[in-house]
């Protein structure tokens, strides 16, 4: 099913027409009814029954008059059989024959609810998202599915269910996708899940993006605290990395410059020293000596 455009006449100019003749078919009846002399009984009848085939013909071609408004499409078929689609805004006229079944055209965006499903680890989340929609084949959406907006609600979060359970919530490993570290890359996973399932009815989708994403109730405690143990060794790491660095330098100046001389024994204490110094979580104490060095 390809949508097929359609010529439709102006409706005003039309509408104008049809005021005349029912003006004339008034004007037929009326002196058909009406006592002059002039006219036959055989006349006076054929001016009324002019009068109502022409009111019945004026009546029933208003049928034909239909309005569409900006950004809306009107699919017209005969006797279930599909005959194109009118664009054109304003007021129009085809076949009073014809059915119209207007679609809206405009941009449409809805939040789907919060679904509990598995991430790829197998760990339960809360995932929900907001989809920008557009239908762009009315002829399509009409007859391709019963019902094209509950089609798109439905599809988008089996879409969304499926893009979940193909990454892990967190990033386990370099270069790993992962639902909250690669915003972008999940969105145009789903955006490309969605083209797909809703093409055949005649809908784009314009945008998809996570609107809500967190870790599942039973399990949210648990896993704050395997994130802030991460954060903790994370920041541990770094801390001692840089502290190390420090102490080389340190103990490089001093021996560049001939500050002092240490022996092993000397270094390694004052190793131990600056790391407790640089990796404590609280401030040091110092002890001056203020004997001799040995």
């Amino acid at each position: 099913m390809k949508e097929n455009p359609i010529r439709s006449l102006p409706g005003i100019p039309f509408l104008l027409a049809l005021l005349a003749v029912t003006a004339l078919a008034v004007w037929l009846f009326a002196t058909g009814m009406g006592p002059d002399p002039k006219y036959s009984g055989v006349v006076s009848g054929a001016r009324i029954a002019a009068g109502v085939i022409l009111a019945v013909l004026a009546f029933f071609s208003l049928i034909g008059l239909y309005t569409v408004q900006p950004n809306q499409a009107a699919v017209i078929s005969l006797f279930g059989k599909y005959v194109g689609t009118v664009k054109d805004n304003g007021l129009r006229w085809n076949n009073p024959f014809y059915s119209k079944k207007k679609v809206s055209l405009r941009v449409r965006n809805f939040e789907s609810g919060k679904l509990k499903v598995n991430e790829l680890d197998g760990s339960p989340i809360e995932i929900a998202a907001v989809i920008v929609w557009q239908v762009v084949d009315a002829s399509e959406a009409v007859y391709n599915v019963d019902d094209y907006e509950s089609f798109v609600h439905i599809q988008s979060e089996s879409a969304l269910r499926a893009m979940a359970t193909s990454y892990p919530y967190d990033q386990h490993e370099e270069g790993q996708l992962a639902l909250r570290s690669h915003a972008t890359e999940i969105s145009q996973h789903l955006k490309n899940e969605l083209a797909e399932r809703l093409a055949d009815a005649g809908v784009q989708v314009i945008d998809a993006r996570i609107s809500h994403l967190a870790y599942a109730p039973e399990i949210a405690q648990a896993m704050l605290q395997r994130q802030q143990a991460n954060a903790v060794i994370a920041a541990r790491t770094r801390i001692v990395a840089g502290a190390v660095g420090m102490v080389e330098m340190a103990l490089a100046e001093l021996q560049k410059n001939g500050v002092v001389q240490l022996d092993e024994e000397r270094k390694a204490q004052m190793v131990s020293n600056l790391l407790v110094v640089l990796c404590g979580d609280r401030s040091t104490q110092p002890i001056v000596n203020t004997g001799s060095l040995y």
